[in-house]
């Protein structure tokens, strides 16, 4: 009980380990209302490395489905594919036959449909070829589904 009455009477006239109590807790309170470049960094670096181990748990949990994926996976680039191929054609025979509008007319319609597939395929080219980078390619991926990038 006297060491409780000590330390306040300590407190309220000043000691010195009241002091540097007290200088301790204000450096501390101010240390952590800063937030540094470097400890930014480190955030950054943290929410990357557990973003890659939720994908590698997720490519784990799911390895019995990577047949069914591929097959989609080529599936639909190969649309997409046989659609920007198709519209090339037609546009180059356009130029060379006389009446052209039927030629261009089917070359703006299936462009219209491999540019309405090409959010899919940008997910599928990223998921096998960039899964360290999905974020920024699921963003933009997403918009484009959306109708936000026309």
């Amino acid at each position: 009980m006297l060491g409780i009455i000590g330390q306040t009477v300590g407190k309220i006239f000043g000691t010195d380990k009241a002091a540097a109590d007290l200088i301790d807790n204000v450096s501390s309170g101010l240390d952590k209302l800063v937030y540094t470049g470097e400890e930014k960094a480190a955030d950054q670096a943290a929410a990357v490395t557990e973003a890659r181990q939720m994908v590698i748990k997720w490519l784990e949990a799911t390895s019995g489905q990577n047949l069914a994926r591929r097959l989609l996976a080529l599936m639909i680039t190969a649309i997409w594919l046989m659609q920007y191929v198709f519209m090339m054609f037609m546009s180059v025979v356009s130029v060379w036959v006389q009446d052209s509008t039927a030629f261009m007319a089917s070359a703006e319609v299936m462009g219209g449909y491999a540019e309405t597939m090409k959010g899919a395929v940008m997910l599928i080219l990223a998921f096998y070829f960039a899964a360290p980078h999905m974020g920024s390619v699921v963003q933009a991926a997403l918009d484009k589904f959306g109708g936000k990038n026309k």
